[in-house]
């Protein structure tokens, strides 16, 4: 309920490098893969991966303890990420290695093995990342399919703009072009599924209720203070802090960064055929989906919140 920088730019970071490993296997597979942007763009994935991880451990409280989150794998989709996340950045970081040290180095396009094992590893591992959320039955506002599907289009969208961001600068302007399409036809996609969301979830009437929360069966419950006498755990931890305004502005905020400019820089992109427009929308839509990443856990509502809430 109180966004963590840590958790919004692990997730933000990690589901884009996924996306670019995606595109890296779907055109290996094809056998069309990026000449010119091939290494830059395994690398660029690898150390995302890495930064990713490195962001994740400043949430916890006792880093040093975190190996022990795999123990509990098969009831938390948390500890099965904490497997799978590595699994990954390995076989990203192999790949890389691989395409290092081929001779010649477009010949580590030719690994269909590799590019076999990324798509399912990626899709695995955006599944286990939105069920930590979207299994939270009590919190409606995450507890539907549609957030899976969210994490997982926002992770395709992003990664096909950083891959022609990087075929762009790397000069492989071919690339570029051949994946604007893609990018304009998901990034679209992910904005409309973003909308029904956030259409779903303004129309949410909550199932808890003061009665409920406080077992007070009376007609009206209104909340006089918050129950104690200083701020705790409870007050703190479940409020974002922001006003109703910024709330309500936000979705724009990020609508307009993350797909409606993205989508006019990438459709400029493909009637000029311009190389340096790709690095305006990777910008744009990294901005967005630092702030819908925000909004997706500021908007949820916890229970708890109709007890310990604040005094107006």
């Amino acid at each position: 309920m109180k966004p963590a920088l840590s958790i919004i730019l692990f997730t933000t970071i990690a589901g884009t490098a996924q996306g670019l490993m995606v595109v890296l296997a779907v055109t290996t597979l094809a056998n069309q893969p990026p000449v010119e942007a091939l290494l830059p763009m395994l690398w660029t994935a690898t150390c995302m991966l890495v930064l990713a991880l490195v962001a994740s451990f400043f949430h916890l409280g006792h880093p040093m303890r975190a190996w022990r989150a795999v123990l509990m794998w098969r009831t938390s989709w948390m500890s099965r990420e904490v497997i799978v996340l590595p699994a990954f950045m390995a076989l990203a970081g192999g790949w890389a290695v691989w395409a290092t040290l081929a001779e010649p180095p477009t010949a580590a396009a030719a690994a269909p093995w590799l590019a076999a094992l990324v798509i399912p590893g990626a899709l695995l591992l955006w599944y286990c990342t939105a069920m930590i959320y979207a299994c939270i039955r009590f919190v409606q506002e995450w507890a539907h399919p549609l957030t899976v599907v969210n994490y997982t289009l926002l992770g395709l969208a992003s990664g096909l703009v950083a891959s022609g961001t990087l075929g762009a600068l790397a000069g492989d302007s071919a690339f570029a072009s051949s994946v604007t399409g893609w990018s304009i036809a998901t990034t679209a996609l992910a904005w409309f599924n973003r909308g029904l969301s956030l259409r779903r979830n303004a129309r949410l009437k909550p199932k808890s209720t003061p009665q409920s929360a406080t077992g007070i069966q009376a007609a009206r419950v209104v909340q006089k203070s918050m129950g104690m006498t200083g701020g705790s755990f409870n007050t703190r931890e479940f409020f974002h802090g922001a006003t109703a305004q910024v709330m309500r502005k936000t979705p724009l905020a990020f609508q307009a960064l993350a797909f409606g400019i993205p989508l006019l820089l990438l459709g400029w992109a493909w009637a000029t055929s311009s190389p340096p427009i790709w690095p305006l929308a990777f910008v744009s839509q990294a901005a967005g989906l630092l702030l819908e990443r925000w909004f997706f856990f500021a908007q949820a509502r916890h229970p708890q919140n109709i007890y310990y809430q604040a005094v107006s």
